[in-house]
């Protein structure tokens, strides 16, 4: 069952007692007490995602309530609470979405060391990945909301999550914080684009959020082999063509960009090591999705199915890589 399935009241009622739902590998158990917007938002933007009925095993049992006293009236406030204490100060009651969805973050990024998580969207076409390690401000939510409308499977867009064993990426399909004028973007990019309500003067600025297309969450299971590294930079005036970047300069810069890379130690270090060997690794300057997606194509092409034709000219310095 989908939580499309169930009607805001009867979604209400689960979540009251504790609604437990699936993104990728894990299982959260939400309750949510006196935030009815929240359920409305909840009931459409999750509304792909699997739930259950029965008693099932769970990772994070987690919570969104107000708090008691006179905060539920004057400047009303909202809380997360979770398994642990994941630090954040209550926000304003009109907020709630996205500190669920800032708090669900913190749960992952501080248990599941069972993968090297790495900061980087993550889409893929026919079982081939492309990882995008960035820092917030560079483009990669954008990017990968719109590769998500344009032939291929959004994996992720906030944690790159790969099993050391297996040197596979796992899917985990959350919704993808637009910010600022990144909101007006996607929207002008396809009128597919299905965008939440705005938020405004959050801690990360204005934030939007991107549901993920429903195959994305459908095939959250279906784990991917990476086969690009790109480090994307959204640039004014950038010429939008990858550049090729040393194998060595790439692993220096996945090894800071991970959230547990020296939790893992050797593991991590083995893991990232095995990752940029079996990976093309680039840097993308860009100002254009419309410019991009073609070039993103072109790369998978060239590999999988024909020669390079239109394109070669946009990558540069081919035997650098």
């Amino acid at each position: 069952m989908k939580i499309a399935d169930l009607t805001v009241m009867e979604l209400q009622e689960r979540l009251r007692s504790g609604l437990v739902y699936q993104i990728g590998p894990f299982k959260f158990q939400l309750t949510v007490k006196n935030c009815k917007t929240l359920v409305s938002q909840l009931h459409w933007l999750f509304a792909h995602y699997p739930t259950f009925s029965q008693p099932h095993l769970i990772d994070f049992a987690i919570q969104v309530k107000r708090p008691q006293l006179w905060r539920r009236w004057w400047r009303p406030q909202v809380e997360f609470k979770a398994d642990g204490n994941p630090g954040m100060a209550p926000f304003p009651l009109d907020h709630a979405l996205p500190m669920l969805e800032w708090g669900s973050n913190w749960c992952i990024a501080t248990h599941a060391h069972r993968y090297l998580m790495l900061h980087a969207a993550v889409v893929e076409r026919n079982g081939h990945a492309i990882l995008f390690p960035a820092w917030p401000g560079s483009g990669k939510s954008t990017l990968c909301a719109a590769l998500s409308l344009s032939g291929w499977r959004m994996l992720s867009d906030e944690f790159g999550l790969l099993e050391p064993e297996s040197g596979l990426l796992q899917p985990l399909p959350k919704l993808i914080p637009l910010k600022n004028t990144s909101i007006e973007v996607m929207k002008r990019f396809s009128p597919e684009a299905v965008i939440g309500p705005l938020f405004e003067k959050t801690r990360k600025g204005m934030v939007a959020h991107f549901r993920p297309p429903a195959a994305s969450i459908e095939q959250a299971q279906e784990k991917a082999r990476p086969r690009w590294i790109i480090f994307p930079r959204y640039k004014a005036g950038a010429n939008n063509v990858l550049v090729p970047v040393e194998k060595s300069q790439a692993l220096l810069r996945l090894a800071n960009n991970a959230f547990n890379y020296k939790l893992l130690a050797t593991t991590g270090f083995q893991a990232a090591r095995q990752l940029v060997d079996q990976c093309h690794c680039y840097e993308l300057n860009f100002d254009s999705l419309r410019a991009i997606i073609p070039l993103l194509l072109s790369l998978y092409e060239q590999e999988f199915i024909s020669p390079p034709v239109n394109n070669k000219n946009r990558v540069v310095n081919e035997t650098a890589d």
